[in-house]
């Protein structure tokens, strides 16, 4: 899949069930950036949109 904007695929982490467990692994290295951060910086990002300030 082809995304033309970043941004896209934030809050989209895959989510990996353990076989034979009632647990689920949230792959957080899928994540554009490779970290937890993505959606924090999303947020800073809007944030900043919606103030004019980019």
């Amino acid at each position: 899949m082809v995304y033309n904007n970043p941004l896209d695929l934030i809050g989209n982490t895959p989510v990996v069930k353990l076989p034979g467990e009632n647990i689920y692994l949230k792959m957080e290295k899928f994540n554009p950036g490779g970290s937890v951060k993505d959606r924090a910086a999303l947020g800073m990002i809007e944030d900043a949109e919606a103030k004019g300030y980019l």
